[in-house]
């Protein structure tokens, strides 16, 4: 099958479609992981939701990160 015919049936897939697809594609590429990264990235996690779970830190939706994005950006 041609590159560009894949692609543009990967395209009018749903989002949710693409986006299992698009972690696949990803998932293939991935070689053995450093563990050394992989440990700093539990601890990494572990301490943020830590610092959600206690309050100490305040999520923010999506929507409103964007909107500061853009505002420092003058969009």
């Amino acid at each position: 099958m041609e590159k560009s015919l894949i692609l543009k049936e990967a395209l009018a897939l749903p989002d949710d479609a693409r986006a299992d697809l698009a972690e696949a594609l990803l998932e293939s590429l991935e070689t053995s992981a450093d563990p050394d990264a992989e440990k700093s990235w539990r601890i990494e996690v572990r301490k943020r939701l830590a610092e959600l779970d206690s309050g100490e830190v305040t999520p923010i939706a999506w929507h409103e990160v964007e909107k500061r994005l853009k505002a420092r950006v003058g969009r």
